[in-house]
């Protein structure tokens, strides 16, 4: 494990020299605010890493559930696609929550439903092995559990995104939206590898009950740490010259869904979120069933998913944040762009490499761009577009759209995938990449379309 987490710790320690010697955005912060920022972001961050730590812990292990007989990836994919959906339509309740209790309110809350909803699974897993719960009441236990889990997880990018908008300036967030890819990426590490190496040296309960352990802490230093504004904190407060600077006082839902739906690139961003969620959990969740079936479990990408996706990650958090403020002027669409042609390139060599191995790093390198354009677009546009005031709604509402792309992929990938002596055989998962291909095409289009895209001040509405 410690084998695994060196490379990681490595790359982190590069991206933070190169990150350091980069040309500054000077905006006349005070060293003192700088420290108390990172003391508020770290925590945070680390909150947010770590719920993916309880949210992909069943998917780290849905390949060995499968082949051990305990749960067949049909109902895997069933499963997980109604959580998915739970999480793409969450954001009706949990926006509003947001901006109304602040991001800080609604990470503990996030962190603390998360951790007892593993806690419930523990249970369930340990019932299931124990022979006192049988197959279906297994699917319907789980299918209510991480239905909620997934409610409170939905809270997570919103809550983080909220919170971080009133501390960072426009300017400042394209490399915010590569460190929301970073972290996005160590979640997934801890979640693919971390999660499997539990499973393998316990049992399945375990790698449920660890996870919401360390979330239970992730509540306990949010409530000593984290802080909404600078003001909560003992500093001034400053325009982040977002869409919601110069405006006045609180909207209501109806005026903040009608200026957002106002602007033409809302409608264009939760299109190309549809369609990142649709291949981010493609890739991310389908890529082991596959490996596994096809007798490549393993592998050196089997083996080491969670790692990869991590290193993969952050590579393409890094990449999107630098470019996009130091390439394009602090500008979305260009680098969503860039990134959404590396996964056409990759879905087509994923097409033409079924059977062969090279086909695990070209998920990798598709992984990459798809958590860079998340991290641009979920991340750092939401908030651009959707201001300070409104991040909370805004967020919530592109988010919920990759995770409605991701339940579309579950249900569609767990009706047509083959089953049994049928999986054996690459060429009977045709239907894996090919579906991806269409996908990554419109969101190509749509990320064309919104090049020159900036967001305009609250004050002109």
């Amino acid at each position: 494990m410690l084998q695994k987490l060196a490379p990681i710790v490595l790359l982190l320690i590069a991206v933070a020299i190169v990150v350091r010697r980069l040309p500054k955005v000077e905006l006349g912060h005070s060293e003192a605010f700088k420290k108390r920022r990172l003391a508020n972001w770290i925590p945070l961050g680390l909150a947010y890493a770590f719920l993916y730590f309880g949210r992909y812990n069943l998917s780290a292990i849905a390949s060995e559930l499968d082949r051990s007989g305990v749960l067949a990836k049909a109902i895997f994919n069933e499963i997980d696609g109604v959580g998915q959906w739970v999480y793409g339509i969450a954001f009706l309740i949990n926006g509003p929550l947001t901006d109304r209790f602040g991001g800080r309110a609604t990470m503990i809350a996030a962190t603390a439903g998360s951790a007892l909803m593993n806690i419930g699974m523990a249970l369930v897993f340990t019932r299931s092995t124990a022979g006192e719960l049988d197959a279906d009441g297994l699917k319907s236990a789980l299918l209510v559990l991480n239905s909620v889990n997934m409610y409170f997880q939905s809270f997570g990018a919103v809550s983080i995104v909220k919170v971080n908008a009133p501390w960072f300036h426009v300017r400042e967030r394209g490399v915010l939206g590569g460190l929301f890819g970073i972290l996005i990426s160590l979640g997934l590490y801890f979640s693919y590898d971390w999660s499997l190496r539990i499973y393998e040296t316990f049992n399945v309960a375990m790698a449920f009950w660890i996870p919401a352990a360390v979330l239970a802490a992730c509540v306990a230093v949010a409530v000593v740490l984290v802080r909404d504004t600078p003001a909560k904190a003992g500093f001034e407060d400053f325009d982040t010259g977002d869409a919601s600077s110069g405006q006045v006082g609180s909207l209501s839902f109806g005026e903040v869904v009608r200026r957002m739906f106002a602007q033409r690139v809302i409608w264009i961003i939760v299109g190309i979120e549809f369609c990142s969620g649709f291949l981010r959990q493609a890739v991310m969740k389908q890529y082991r069933l596959y490996a596994k079936a096809v007798g490549e479990g393993e592998s050196f990408v089997y083996e080491n998913w969670g790692m990869l996706l991590c290193i993969a990650g952050i590579l393409g958090g890094v990449f999107a944040g630098f470019i996009s403020d130091h390439v394009f002027s602090s500008r979305r669409g260009p680098v969503s762009s860039v990134l959404y042609a590396g996964m056409l390139v990759g879905a087509i060599c994923a097409y033409t490499l079924l059977g062969e191995p090279a086909l695990g790093w070209s998920v990798v390198f598709m992984s990459l761009c798809v958590i860079g354009v998340h991290g641009m677009l979920s991340g750092t546009a939401s908030a651009d577009f959707g201001g300070t005031k409104n991040a909370g709604l805004v967020t919530g509402i592109i988010d919920g759209f990759v995770y409605l792309g991701g339940g579309a992929q579950a249900f569609l990938y767990g009706a047509y995938l083959p089953k049994g002596d049928e999986a054996k055989d690459p060429a009977n998962w045709s239907i894996w990449p090919t579906a991806m291909l269409p996908v990554v095409v419109v969101g190509l289009v749509l990320c064309a379309t919104i090049w020159n895209a900036r967001p305009k001040s609250g004050s002109k509405h």
